[in-house]
């Protein structure tokens, strides 16, 4: 099957994942100058006004970099949206989206509703859907959503458990569109990996918080450069939901990593950002099993070149 036009340019088979608080404009305005697509979380911009200016700075910048640059390669954006009963933003902010047509939708959690398929693709949009699961993977197709963004074991934030052979073989047994795969990617190597088990894309987060654009704190990319995949918990305390953090946060909010309790998943809110004191995504720090491949901080276009670099390296050496 042939990959939607807004996927078909890029310079990289890569889409950068949304991250709570470091993804911002700065961040996705350099990573689709960089050529791949760039994203954010809805939830980034506060108040919820915020949202429309984040994206017409961001749609402008693009528009006047294309204008400057006729012949790069310039990725889309791709904004995330939480689909969850706590999320009292959804309807506004799925409607400011709609309003700036942004090409790309990152639905998480629940799959979406018909209404908000429907006003994506109203403008020629697309829909994709983070899941970790063969059954999460099937409602969400069943819901009529674009492509599958497959998270399995070792995936930063929220994350599952199983192998990605496992879960990309299982969804090609039905699914033909487009596929994403994430957990623990940061070399051109392992995007090279992600293609060749049967995914069209990588989807990478945690290599770009250890970038200069990222909207975090030095001590987080520090920790992120210091780290290895000894250094990541996975607990679903901070959200309700399962997730991978990097230990030196859970200590410095005063917990025991090693023995954190478990939460209530019913009481997941995303309308405040946490379900603890300590705020998920701000005192906690997210990250990755592939933190232990992270050991500077480039800019986001020296990230992307290097990662050029390394995938056809790669191929190289396949003979592909």
């Amino acid at each position: 099957m042939a990959l939607p036009q807004v996927l078909q340019n890029l310079s990289l088979p890569v889409i950068a994942s949304p991250m709570f608080i470091a993804s911002g404009p700065a961040l996705v305005k350099a990573q689709c100058k960089a050529g791949i697509v760039g994203s954010f979380p809805a939830l980034n911009a506060r108040p919820a006004e915020m949202l429309d200016t984040w994206l017409t700075e961001i749609q402008a910048d693009l528009a006047a970099y294309k204008a400057e640059h006729p012949g790069a390669k310039v990725g889309p954006i791709a904004v995330n949206q939480i689909v969850h009963q706590s999320n009292d933003r959804l309807a506004h902010d799925v409607e400011v989206c709609v309003k700036h047509q942004v090409p790309i939708i990152i639905s998480s959690l629940r799959a979406p509703p018909k209404e908000m398929l429907d006003a994506v693709h109203s403008y020629g949009g697309i829909v994709l859907h983070d899941v970790i699961s063969i059954r999460h993977a099937q409602k969400a197709l069943e819901a009529g959503v674009d492509g599958l963004i497959l998270v399995a074991a070792g995936a930063g934030g929220h994350a599952g458990t199983l192998s990605p052979f496992a879960l990309v073989g299982e969804v090609r047994k039905f699914f033909k569109g487009p596929v994403a795969l994430s957990g623990s990617i940061a070399t051109g190597d392992a995007i090279l990996s992600a293609q060749a088990m049967g995914a069209d894309f990588a989807y990478i987060g945690s290599r770009w918080l250890a970038t200069k654009e990222s909207n975090v704190e030095d001590g987080y990319r520090q920790a992120i450069v210091e780290s290895s995949a000894a250094d990541v918990v996975y607990t679903n305390l901070f959200t309700g939901v399962h997730g991978n953090y990097l230990k030196k946060s859970i200590v410095a909010a005063g917990l025991d990593p090693d023995n954190l309790p478990a939460a209530d998943k019913s009481k997941m809110n995303f309308g405040s950002g946490g379900s603890s004191k300590a705020k998920a995504w701000r005192d906690i720090w997210g990250a990755g099993q592939g933190v232990g491949l992270m050991d500077d901080v480039p800019s986001v276009a020296e990230m992307v070149e290097r990662l050029k670099a390394e995938y056809a390296a790669a191929r190289k050496r396949l003979a592909l």
